[in-house]
């Protein structure tokens, strides 16, 4: 699942009563540990490690804090590359060296037991948002005016991002990941033309970049993009995940069929009694019948989702068969 290790998991809140979470993210240990428990509690067929899009930026000379029930904040905002910390090549890598520690420590339980750890990082909009916004919004008017005002900027902004997320991703798969996913949370906020001529070129250079060195599978998702879905096919991401907006089988006309798919199924489904989460997951299932599927949520799971629902949903995927 999308976001499968978090605070609707006791064993979790546990660990998270005793340190904050980018503490929690910085302890190989801790990573592991919480990493493992959607494994052992559910059954997931991969382990996504724990770990947040927002550590890039932190390599990259931004403090970032988290207020409860307020999102992240960062330090100070950025209006041009160069206010970047300048580092050279493998210092991405360095700076997040306790991600491919904890990386290699799931690997190293999981191994035996032939369950997949999958690495992830943010898109480059996705951190620029950030980095220029300071903190999460409703409408990012910010990045949107630098891209409007100043596109040569905005580009290099994008292209430095890119190196920066494309090294993080190297690191991860060097240390263990099977695959790895990038999560584009608000460039579904961008009108197809504006994706087409302003980020799209962002995150091909980080796939391209990526697949130079190894050949994993790479998993992209993009919130709220079904007005996108044929662009993001063109990216070079081997799978396109897809949020609960857009039925699958539109999802896979739009895409083609040289890219996976994987969704979609709506997390707030997830409150419903277990019968109607069986039901509605196999109606989710019944929508892609051919090869090349994972099935998955449509987003993060939600913090207070009933664990019991949660093995329904996996359950449910995992004694499905076609007919």
């Amino acid at each position: 699942m999308m976001r499968q290790a978090g605070r609707y998991l006791p064993e979790y809140r546990a660990i998270r009563s005793k340190v904050d979470f980018l503490t929690l993210c910085r302890t190989p240990e801790l990573a592991a540990e919480v990493t493992l428990q959607p494994v052992d509690i559910l059954g997931v067929d991969a382990a996504v490690i724990f770990s947040d899009i927002l550590v890039v930026l932190e390599a990259l000379g931004l403090e970032v804090t988290f207020e409860e029930h307020a999102g992240p904040r960062l330090s100070r905002t950025i209006n041009q590359a160069s206010d970047f910390v300048p580092l050279a090549h493998g210092q991405i890598a360095e700076s997040l060296s306790y991600v491919g520690e904890s990386i290699r420590m799931v690997t190293k339980e999981l191994n035996p037991r032939n369950i997949p750890v999958l690495g992830f990082a943010g898109a480059p909009f996705t951190l620029a948002a950030y980095a220029i916004e300071g903190k999460t919004s409703r409408e990012f008017l910010a990045i949107r005016k630098l891209m409007r005002t100043q596109p040569s900027e905005f580009t290099r902004i994008l292209d430095r991002l890119a190196e920066a997320v494309a090294e993080h991703l190297i690191a991860q798969i060097e240390a263990g990941a099977g695959a790895v996913q990038i999560f584009d949370t608000w460039a579904g906020i961008l009108s197809r033309r504006d994706f087409d001529q302003y980020v799209a070129g962002s995150i091909q250079k980080t796939i391209s970049m990526v697949q130079q060195k190894h050949s994993v599978p790479i998993i992209l998702y993009v919130k709220n993009s079904h007005h996108l879905i044929e662009s993001l096919s063109y990216t070079g991401a081997d799978v396109l995940s897809i949020d609960w907006r857009t039925p699958l089988q539109e999802a896979r006309r739009n895409a083609g069929m040289h890219v996976a798919i994987q969704g979609n199924l709506d997390p707030s489904i997830l409150y419903c009694p277990p019968s109607i989460i069986q039901d509605r997951t196999r109606k989710m299932l019944l929508q892609h019948k051919n090869p090349g599927y994972i099935a998955n949520l449509g987003h993060g799971i939600l913090p207070d989702t009933p664990v019991e629902n949660a093995r329904a949903f996996i359950d449910t995927i995992k004694a499905w068969r076609y007919e």
